[in-house]
């Protein structure tokens, strides 16, 4: 097995059954997005490879600061 460490998230890649399991902490506060509408909780800043099987990670959680449909 071999492991993704990311900002706020982890996946393992397990060879043998050629799955990935993320994990994200959404009680993680976050920091706000470059636009301030949302806080991102999880990122992989980018694609990241998963092993070396040529496939790509690219994983973005966020959150609005005002919930969508208020004002």
């Amino acid at each position: 097995m071999s492991e993704i460490q990311g900002e706020g998230y982890t996946a393992t890649h397990d060879e043998k059954t050629k799955t990935l399991t993320i994990v994200v902490d959404l009680d993680r506060e976050g920091v706000p997005s470059g636009s301030g509408k949302t806080q991102v909780v999880a990122t992989s800043r980018g694609n990241k490879e998963i092993g070396n099987t040529g496939t790509f990670l690219g994983l973005n959680v966020y959150r609005y600061l005002t919930p969508k449909g208020s004002k």
